[in-house]
């Protein structure tokens, strides 16, 4: 007499796979450490230099210069912008700011010598960026973008909405003129 078996076949548990998460960076960045690591490797140089030409040149006195030069290497240094569906990020020396971009509650945007973008979400958090990494970086403004219009039509967007049109404004016309400029006659 045959045996048949009683155990049931085993399937696999269904496994939900989600597509990557698209990010954005900035891409000019890289250049950006270069440049601050440089400066405060030549500024290093340029004090010890001096000092040991002077014959005053000791320990303390090369530990010293050391701390001046990472000191403005890290004020040179900017924050690395990157975003996501729906959040931006900046990280600097110290710390990381996020905020929600499809929860933004306040865009103000300052055109001064020293242009600022100051970007708040309902959670209260709180970024402040040049906006010209975004301006400079497509894919980057396109998260922000979109992040941007999604707190707009869902009305979370109470303070800003001139200066996100301005913004975008300025972002189609770099745009424009990259498109222009790069596909010209030559």
């Amino acid at each position: 007499m045959g045996r048949r078996s009683t155990r049931s076949a085993v399937r696999p548990a269904a496994v939900t796979v989600r597509p990557p998460e698209r990010t954005a960076t900035d891409e000019d960045w890289p250049a950006a450490l270069r440049d601050a690591v440089v400066s405060g490797a030549l500024l290093l140089a340029a004090l010890v230099a001096v000092d040991a030409v002077a014959g005053s040149l000791d320990a303390l006195r090369c530990g010293l210069w050391a701390a001046l030069a990472v000191a403005l290497c890290g004020l040179l240094l900017p924050p690395r912008v990157t975003a996501g569906q729906g959040w931006l990020a900046a990280r600097g020396p110290l710390r990381r700011r996020l905020v929600r971009t499809d929860r933004l509650v306040s865009v103000r945007w300052s055109e001064g010598v020293a242009q600022r973008l100051v970007l708040r979400d309902d959670a209260g958090r709180r970024l402040v960026l040049d906006p010209r990494v975004l301006l400079a970086n497509p894919a980057l403004w396109h998260l922000f973008a979109t992040g941007a219009r999604t707190a707009q039509t869902s009305g979370v967007l109470l303070c800003g909405a001139t200066a996100l049109r301005q913004l975008t404004e300025r972002a189609e016309g770099e745009t424009a003129r990259t498109l222009l400029t790069g596909n010209g006659p030559a």
